[in-house]
């Protein structure tokens, strides 16, 4: 089964298409160019879980700011305290 389609094929044969995008993502054509994927919701969640989310510095909630507090640097990264003196 093709991993990429034009957008007047998935049109006249959606069903069969969508249940394709089940198992692997779909590269939707238009005028020969790429335009859409069409992909599983449990795909789509996966992807969207590995957004960052950004906080103002007065913003950060606890836990976030606990774990960034308690975070300490390899061994290896003492090579380089020099470039930024000491830390209050």
């Amino acid at each position: 089964m093709p991993q990429t389609a034009s957008s007047v094929e998935v049109s006249k044969s959606f069903g069969r298409f969508s249940r394709q995008a089940l198992e692997s993502p779909l590269t939707i054509t238009h005028h020969g160019h790429e335009s859409l994927v069409l992909l599983s919701h449990a795909e789509y969640l996966r992807l969207k879980s590995r957004d960052r989310q950004v906080y103002a510095i007065d913003e950060v909630p606890d836990d976030i700011a606990e774990g960034v507090r308690a975070a300490r640097a390899r061994a290896a990264a003492a090579a380089f305290d020099h470039e930024v003196g000491p830390i209050a």
